[in-house]
């Protein structure tokens, strides 16, 4: 169980996010550097403290966006699925839920549901390898249970 006692499984993607964290520390230390070094050198070019400040900005805006990298998450439950990908969260019905596919090739899973259509699913994400599997199995054991259903997806 997960700390919300709605929901039974939550997922999120490993290697994403140490991705993502380290290039916002990457991001945020090399623009700092350079806006603290910017008046050590005399390139003829005065640079004032609000150069410096806007410089540092600019490397803390770019480690943000790069940590909305970390916020995919899916959550399983009784409820049903709730998927939040990088700027948006959606919570979709088991009655909605026709299952959980991978399909060759795809950098993540993705839901099915009616008329043809899915949902992204950045959080169970191919390059975590086995995290996955193990991710897509528990979402299916769920699945079975919540829709009472045995349902095989076609990978």
């Amino acid at each position: 169980m997960t700390d919300d006692a709605r929901w039974e499984l939550e997922v999120r993607s490993i290697k994403s996010a140490r991705f993502a964290i380290a290039a916002a520390v990457v991001l945020l230390v090399s623009h700092t550097t350079v806006a603290i070094l910017l008046r050590v050198s005399p390139t003829g070019v005065y640079f004032r403290t609000a150069d410096q400040l806007a410089l540092a900005g600019i490397g803390v805006l770019l480690a943000g966006i790069a940590l909305l990298l970390t916020r995919p998450r899916v959550r399983v439950g009784r409820e049903g699925v709730a998927v939040r990908n990088i700027l948006s969260e959606r919570l979709i019905e088991w009655d909605l839920v026709r299952g959980l596919s991978f399909p060759d090739g795809a950098m993540w899973a993705r839901v099915d549901i009616p008329d043809d259509e899915f949902i992204p699913v950045m959080a169970i994400q191919s390059n975590d390898r086995g995290h996955a599997v193990d991710a897509v199995r528990a979402f299916r054991s769920l699945e079975a249970k919540y829709t009472g259903a045995d349902r095989v997806t076609e990978e």
